[in-house]
């Protein structure tokens, strides 16, 4: 037999008055914690310095590399004129021609030329903040699963990697597309841990958004993510099937919107596709974006800038990166409409 014995010195609360609204949680049962995933350690948060340090890497002297990459810089400028340049990213404000890239990286570039005019710190100084945030991603998704210090090393090692410094000082899509891919898998690693759609569907619109910026380029990483989480995360097969089909229908949508619209819209109120052969994204992505990488068959190269425009007997629009003239005016003087087309593969 088992005797409950009574400490005096805790007296037992006294009873409810009748009548009186119960006291909440007095009845309510003991809360189960919720299971979690892997052990992840805690500690600080990153530190502001690493951020300052790593951005005054990227930033120094930035306009030292002028307009980097002219035919990305002659298309920012183009943007910063017309809205209908900037949504399709164009080559040039009257929208003849895009350039042979979706235009997710020059969208940003050209919302801060808008801010601060077109000028060289103004087009490369949100590649170097890419370059800022990616490495404090970096540091973030490997401090999850290890140490400090562990997160500093693998940060410094992104910031110093020389590949790294010039590739987030200067304008090509590479600054972006890095970005958003380092995201991709930071949220797959949050999505992991205790299986949370809402971490996978992040990194669906990430990779979806970097299709966007250097179309099947984005795709390199999809076997890896989508295997990851399929085997380790922790619930059932069915719900990790339901959660990667939804995952990809949101990548299907972030990258293809902008697509469809392309895509939709008759040649004759759209730019031509810069890099095409029949004008069409859709043989962009697949063939000089696409296959033509691995095979070499890179055909609809619209090379860079002023040099290709010379090539085709067009002159280089005024105003834009690499010309002395100060203002856009569409076309060079004497270059007819006809002669812009002539820049376009095909057209003779």
């Amino acid at each position: 037999m088992t005797a409950t014995i009574h400490d005096p010195a805790q007296p037992e609360p006294p009873a409810p008055a009748p009548g009186a609204p119960p006291v909440p949680g007095a009845d309510a049962a003991p809360r189960t914690p919720h299971p979690r995933g892997p052990a992840i350690r805690a500690g600080p948060g990153p530190r502001s310095w690493r951020w300052v340090v790593t951005g005054v890497l990227y930033l120094w002297d930035l306009s030292a590399s002028g307009w980097a990459n002219q035919f990305y810089s002659a298309a920012v400028q183009a943007g910063s004129r017309s809205w209908e340049a900037m949504f399709y990213g164009s080559s040039d404000a009257a929208n003849f021609i895009t350039v042979d890239k979706p235009p997710a990286a020059l969208w940003v570039m050209e919302v801060s030329t808008r801010i601060f005019g077109v000028n060289s710190w103004a087009i490369l100084a949100p590649q170097a903040l890419e370059g800022v945030a990616t490495v404090a991603v970096v540091h973030l998704a490997v401090r999850r699963r290890c140490s400090a210090g562990a997160a500093l090393i693998a940060g410094a090692v992104l910031a110093l990697t020389p590949v790294a410094a010039l590739m987030f000082r200067f304008n090509n899509p590479d600054a972006l597309l890095a970005l958003l891919l380092t995201l991709a898998g930071y949220a797959t690693l949050r999505a992991q841990e205790q299986a949370r759609t809402r971490w996978l569907l992040l990194a669906a619109a990430c990779v979806g958004t970097a299709f966007l910026t250097k179309t099947l380029q984005a795709f390199l990483i999809l076997p890896a993510l989508g295997l990851g989480y399929a085997v380790l995360a922790p619930t059932g097969v069915w719900r990790r099937v339901r959660q990667l089909a939804l995952a990809l229908l949101v990548l299907v949508v972030t990258g293809g919107w902008w697509v469809a619209v392309v895509e939709l819209t008759p040649a004759q109120y759209r730019p031509y596709v810069g890099g095409s052969q029949n004008n069409s994204f859709l043989e962009l992505t697949f063939g000089y974006n696409g296959f033509g990488r691995l095979d070499g068959s890179e055909t609809g190269s619209v090379g860079g800038g002023e040099a290709a425009r010379a090539a085709a007997g067009c002159g280089v629009p005024p105003g834009s990166p690499g010309s002395s003239a100060p203002t856009w005016a569409g076309r060079s003087p004497g270059c007819s409409r006809r002669r812009w087309c002539c820049c376009r593969p095909g057209c003779g």
